[in-house]
């Protein structure tokens, strides 16, 4: 059996990273999801306009939603457009949906998008991420702990 490539690799170009969620929640899983895009859409994403620092993904109705992401009208289009702002399916086997669904409704979790990037296939792909939120104490804690790594790592350094 082949071993399991980790998503989100070197080799794969980052398109939109939501760098706030990994500071305001606790991510722990994280699932890779394909989107079902119109052309002028991956158009717009290979020059790199887009964000998901706003974004939430939903489970209704047995699929999962990107809901409020926002991928930038690609200029030479023209009358063939997108909308900015449009709910976007994500691609998810129905197995993993069930499970995301019964974390975010039992254990109040919330599924977040982490990353959005080109696969080493040139396919585009969701990085999703099972997360709690963070109260500030947390985010404190997280901090100190950040901080003193960076110490001690200086301290190791300089005294080799």
């Amino acid at each position: 059996m082949a071993a399991k490539k980790k998503p989100a690799d070197e080799n794969n170009k980052v398109v939109a990273e939501n760098r706030k969620a990994r500071h305001n929640y606790a991510v722990e899983d994280t699932v890779e999801a394909g989107m079902m895009l119109t052309g002028s859409e991956v158009k717009s994403l290979r020059e790199g306009q887009a964000s998901i620092v706003e974004s939430y993904a939903s489970p209704e109705k047995g699929e999962m939603w990107l809901i409020n992401s926002s991928i930038q009208p690609y200029k030479q289009a023209k009358h063939f457009n997108h909308e900015d702002r449009r709910p976007r399916k994500l691609l998810l086997k129905r197995r993993e949906i069930e499970r995301l669904k019964q974390a975010r409704d039992r254990q109040g979790m919330t599924i977040v998008p982490l990353k959005l990037y080109f696969n080493d296939r040139g396919i585009a792909k969701l990085l999703l991420g099972l997360a709690k939120g963070k109260n500030v104490a947390d985010k404190r804690q997280t901090e100190k702990k950040r901080d003193w790594n960076r110490e001690k790592a200086r301290l190791l350094r300089d005294k080799g």
